[in-house]
């Protein structure tokens, strides 16, 4: 009889907000919700039909991304998505009985990836404030450590690791992969990029999908050392990138300008959010990324439900008792998340 892997039928199954979404203002996936650069689209509509007919070529694509970063084109792979060099790393550093450490809260699909290789994930709680467990990750690290992976701004805390805790990690860690999930750079400046390839373990991944606006064309970067991304390119696929994303990516990189209006406006927003929420007696913990984790208490499910009959989708997150997770959008967007939860709040309050 056919039967697929154990581990695979063991893997948890990741079920995205979006399969029920109705929401007209989607503040759950941590988008952008003004989209991409004019440049960006003007790109995309004078593409023609014998462009499209052409399988594409990553290689070009690697070389501007190479040349922004200030890195060499082979120490650059472009993905599809940050998702994808995550399950490259977990698919290229683990067999079944290795050991991968996350910081938990932690994006989903770390541990799924893991799964898929038969691996053990060991679960490092972060502190109580959610900084980074340092000295607890550096106790959790072993012989069977074969991978870890930092979120460096933290989703969902929004939480940063500080540079010389990671360096520990690597020095602790050479038998390991060590990812630096970096989407969210953009928001908080602080990157490990410049010790790529000085560092032969240290991997950096990057997205395209919140500060560039461009989640739906799909488009990551791994960077890492040459020798190691030289074996890495045997497990991609040739075509794994669509040809939309690489004619589009030389203008998303040139049009800086509108991602860093883009990337200041968010701050600004979500730390005037911050200041409401706060003001309304909710706890929100200080964020660098494009959205704020908050404690709604008891509140949280008539939140939820409240905003999403008024057309808003912000995240639950389960594994956080009373947390949600709100997605930063355009400052009059989030002054109509703002008057809707005082609008339920209000309601609640009169029954």
């Amino acid at each position: 009889m056919l039967r697929v892997r154990d581990c695979i039928l063991q893997m948890r199954e990741y079920h995205s907000p979006l399969d029920d979404s109705a929401e007209d203002l989607r503040l759950d996936m941590n988008e952008s919700t003004i989209g991409c650069s004019p440049r960006v689209l003007a790109k995309m509509r004078s593409l023609d039909a014998k462009c499209l007919a052409r399988y594409p070529s990553r290689e070009q694509g690697e070389n501007l991304v190479a040349a922004f970063l200030g890195l060499q084109p082979s120490e650059v792979l472009l993905t599809n998505g940050a998702d994808e060099a995550i399950d490259l790393l977990c698919r290229a550093y683990l067999d079944a009985e290795d050991e991968l450490i996350i910081i938990v809260p932690a994006f989903a699909m770390y541990e799924i990836f893991a799964q898929g290789s038969g691996a053990k994930v060991v679960r490092v709680p972060a502190e109580p404030d959610f900084s980074f467990p340092a000295a607890r990750i550096l106790q959790a690290i072993s012989s069977r450590t074969r991978m870890v992976i930092i979120t460096n701004p933290n989703n969902p805390t929004g939480a940063i690791a500080h540079r010389e805790d990671i360096l520990k990690v690597l020095a602790a860690a050479p038998d390991a992969a060590v990812l630096l999930d970096e989407a969210y750079f953009d928001f908080c400046g602080q990157s490990m990029i410049d010790q790529v390839g000085k560092v032969p373990n240290l991997f950096v991944a990057r997205t395209f999908s919140k500060a560039y606006g461009l989640a739906g064309v799909r488009l990551g970067v791994l960077a890492g050392d040459t020798m190691q991304l030289s074996a890495l390119r045997r497990a991609c696929a040739p075509f794994n990138v669509n040809l939309l994303a690489l004619e589009c990516l030389g203008e998303a990189l040139a049009d800086q300008p509108f991602v860093d209006t883009f990337v200041q406006q968010v701050k600004a927003t979500r730390e005037w959010l911050r200041g409401q929420l706060e003001s309304l007696g909710f706890k929100c913990w200080p964020s660098h990324t494009n959205f704020l984790l908050c404690d709604f208490g008891a509140t949280k499910q008539v939140v939820l439900q409240g905003l999403r009959s008024r057309g808003i989708s912000l995240r639950d997150r389960s594994d956080l008792k009373g947390c949600i997770r709100v997605s930063i959008g355009t400052q009059a967007e989030m002054e109509r998340v703002l008057a809707a939860l005082k609008q339920v709040l209000q309601k609640q309050a009169a029954r």
